[in-house]
C-alpha cells in the first residue's frame, strides 16, 4: 500500500494521462499510471486538474536585500506558484557566496527557513581564488555565476575577461555551467550618462539606455573566451532573438554554450508595457520592443535551454522613484511564472501542447541542466514534487501573498489555470489558499 495517491490529468514526459494517478511512498514517486487506482493510505482526487512536476525555477534572488532570511519569503512565493525547487543566485546581502564557509551558512539557512527545496549558484570575487572555487564545487553548488556589468562593487562586481578565462579553465571537465549576466559595462555606463544629461529618464527610455549592442557584445566576448576552453558557458538571460542566434552560432562551432529564457521576455513588450507599468517592469537586460513573437519561435525551435523567472522581490519604494535610472532592476515572478507561461503557451499552441511545453521548459530541462537528478519529472524514482493546476481562470493579485512585496507587473492579468496545490517530496505545502507547512521542510539539493 502506498502512502499517498494523487489523481488527475497527469503530465508525464511522453503523454498526458487522463484519469491518471501518481503513487507516492517515502517522499518519492513509486508508480504512475491511469485507470484502476492502487490502494493508498490517503487519496487526493483533483478531478480534471493537471498534475505537473513541481517547477524548477533556475534563477531566483532570495538574499539580495535581507540576506539569508529572504529564503522564507522567496520559498513561500515559490510554492504558491507551483514551484518546488528554486536555484538561487549567489549575490546575497551583504556577502556573496564566494567561499565554502559562506556556502555552508546559506545551506543551514535553507534547511531552517525554506518550505521548498533549493539548489545554489556560487560566484567569485574580481580575482578568483581557485581554492575557494574547489570548496564550492565540493560543497555542492550546481553552477557558477559572474557578471560583465557591475551592479555592486563587492556583492555583484564586474568580472573582467582575464578572471573569466581563469574561472572557465578551472571548471573544465567539471560539468558545472558558468553563467553570465551579459551587459557591457562601458557601453551601458556611457549611454546611461548621456541619457541622464539629456533628461531622458522615463521608463520608456530604459531599453534604449541599455542598447542591444551592449547585450550582444558581452555575450559574444564571453562565448569567445569559452571557445578557447572545454568549459560550459551559459547566458542566464537573453532579451533578443539575435542573442539566441549568436549562441547557436557558437554551438555550431562546437562550443559548449547554452542560453536561458526569462518568462517576462515572453510576455511583455517595451512599447506598450513600459509606459503602462513604469519601473515595475524594469529588468536588466531590458524588456525590448517587437521581440516577443521571435522569442517564442526561438523557444519552440529548441533554441533556449529552459525558462526561469529571475525573481527579485524589491519593496515598492525601490520601484517607483521619479527617474528610471534610480529604480532597482528586477521584479517578483515566482508566483506567476508557471501559470503565466502556461497561459501564453496555451493561447499560441493549445492546452495540451502548453501542458507538455510547461513540463519540458519549467521542469525537466532546468532539473537536468543543474544536475538535479531526482527533480523535474513525474516518474518512478523521482522526488514526489507535484504542482496541481486547476483548469480555472485566475486574476492574479500579488497582495494575496502576506510575505510578498504587494506588487507585481503581472497584477490584474488573467491566467487560464490556477495553482490549486503544491507538494514537496510528498508533503502538501500549498492548498490554494495558504502555505500549509512550517519553514524548514525545504532542503538544500546539491548537484548530483
Amino acid at each position: 500500500m502506498f502512502d499517498l495517491l494523487l489523481a488527475g490529468r497527469v503530465v508525464t514526459p511522453s503523454a498526458i494521462l487522463d484519469n491518471g494517478w501518481v503513487a507516492i511512498t517515502g517522499g518519492s514517486i513509486a508508480a504512475v499510471g491511469t485507470g484502476a487506482r492502487p490502494q493508498a493510505t490517503e487519496v487526493r482526487d483533483f478531478g480534471t486538474a493537471l498534475l505537473l512536476p513541481g517547477a524548477v525555477d533556475g534563477q531566483t534572488h532570495a538574499g539580495s536585500q535581507i540576506g539569508f532570511a529572504g529564503m522564507t519569503m522567496t520559498s513561500h512565493a515559490a510554492v504558491m506558484g507551483g514551484v518546488t525547487t528554486i536555484v538561487d543566485m549567489p549575490y546575497d546581502h551583504p556577502t556573496p557566496v564566494t567561499t565554502g564557509a559562506v556556502l555552508a551558512e546559506k545551506v543551514a539557512a535553507i534547511n531552517a527557513l525554506s518550505v521548498c527545496d533549493v539548489a545554489l549558484y556560487g560566484t567569485v570575487p574580481t580575482t578568483p581564488n581557485l581554492e575557494h572555487v574547489e570548496d564550492l564545487v565540493a560543497g555542492g553548488v550546481c553552477a557558477f555565476k559572474i557578471s560583465s556589468f557591475e551592479a555592486h562593487p563587492e556583492r555583484f562586481p564586474r568580472i573582467g575577461n582575464s578572471a573569466t578565462l581563469t574561472l572557465l579553465k578551472a571548471l573544465e571537465g567539471r560539468g558545472l555551467p558558468l553563467g553570465l549576466h551579459n551587459e557591457d559595462q562601458e557601453i551601458v555606463a556611457a549611454t546611461t550618462k548621456q541619457f541622464i544629461a539629456e533628461g531622458r529618464n522615463k521608463p520608456e527610455d530604459h531599453s534604449d539606455s541599455r542598447p542591444p549592442v551592449a547585450e550582444l557584445t558581452a555575450t559574444a566576448s564571453f562565448l569567445e573566451l569559452a571557445a578557447s576552453t572545454e568549459a560550459h558557458a551559459h547566458i542566464v538571460h537573453i532579451s533578443l532573438a539575435d542573442g539566441f542566434d549568436l549562441v547557436a552560432d557558437y554551438q555550431a562551432r562546437g562550443v559548449n554554450a547554452t542560453a536561458e529564457m526569462c518568462v517576462h521576455y515572453l510576455l511583455f513588450d517595451a512599447a506598450p508595457d513600459m509606459a503602462r507599468l513604469g519601473g515595475l517592469l524594469k529588468v536588466n537586460p531590458p524588456i525590448r520592443s517587437g521581440e516577443v513573437d521571435r522569442l517564442w519561435e526561438i523557444l519552440e525551435s529548441g533554441g533556449a535551454t529552459f525558462v526561469s523567472s529571475d525573481h527579485s522581490a524589491w519593496p515598492l519604494e525601490r520601484k517607483t522613484t521619479a527617474s528610471i535610472f534610480d529604480v532597482a532592476a528586477g521584479m517578483p515572478g515566482l508566483e506567476a511564472m508557471l501559470p503565466a507561461f502556461f497561459t501564453e503557451a496555451a493561447r499560441r499552441k493549445g492546452f495540451d501542447a502548453a501542458s507538455q511545453m510547461t513540463a519540458e521548459y519549467l521542469c525537466r530541462k532546468p532539473a537536468e541542466f543543474f544536475g538535479l537528478s531526482r527533480k523535474g519529472q513525474l516518474a518512478p524514482g523521482f522526488d514526489a514534487d507535484v504542482a496541481v493546476l486547476a483548469v480555472e481562470p485566475m486574476i492574479y493579485d500579488a497582495r494575496r501573498n502576506p510575505l510578498g512585496p504587494g506588487w507585481s507587473a503581472y497584477d490584474g492579468q488573467q491566467f487560464a489555470v490556477t495553482p490549486a496545490a503544491t507538494f514537496v517530496r510528498g508533503q502538501q505545502v500549498w492548498d490554494g489558499q495558504f502555505v500549509t507547512e512550517a519553514n524548514g521542510l525545504g532542503r538544500f539539493v546539491p548537484r548530483g
